[in-house]
């Protein structure tokens, strides 16, 4: 059964940084891509940006662009997710995928956890 447990959020100011945590169980790590998404109140849940197994691959929402950076610790079974620049539009619920297929338009499990709150005020 998989498993998987955000943290890292909180409240910051705009311009200000977060680094999420995504931790697995469940089934081996490195041979499914990991991603984030994003809710904010009201709206439907959005992809925010994916590796692939091995880390060699990324892809990003065009509004996170040179302001995320995906990342991975197979070792540890962990993704991770650096928010630098952070905007008020940036907050929501992040949450933390396990997939197959292409970056951009492959499968996830909605293997969905509690999420993790961040919040960026202006």
């Amino acid at each position: 059964q998989v498993r998987l447990v955000e943290s890292g959020g909180g409240l910051v100011q705009a311009g200000g940084s977060l680094r999420l945590s995504c931790v697995a169980s469940g089934r081996t790590f490195n041979v499914f891509n990991m991603g984030w998404f994003r809710q904010a109140p009201g709206k439907e849940r959005e992809f925010v940006a994916a590796i692939s197994g091995n880390g060699g691959r990324t892809y990003y929402t065009d509004s996170v662009k040179d302001r995320f950076t995906i990342s991975r610790d197979n070792t540890k079974a962990t993704a991770y997710l650096q928010m630098n620049n952070l905007k008020p539009e940036d907050t929501a619920v992040y949450y933390c995928d396990q997939g197959t297929g292409s970056l951009d338009a492959g499968y996830w499990g909605k293997y969905w956890g509690q999420g993790t709150q961040v919040t960026v005020s202006s």
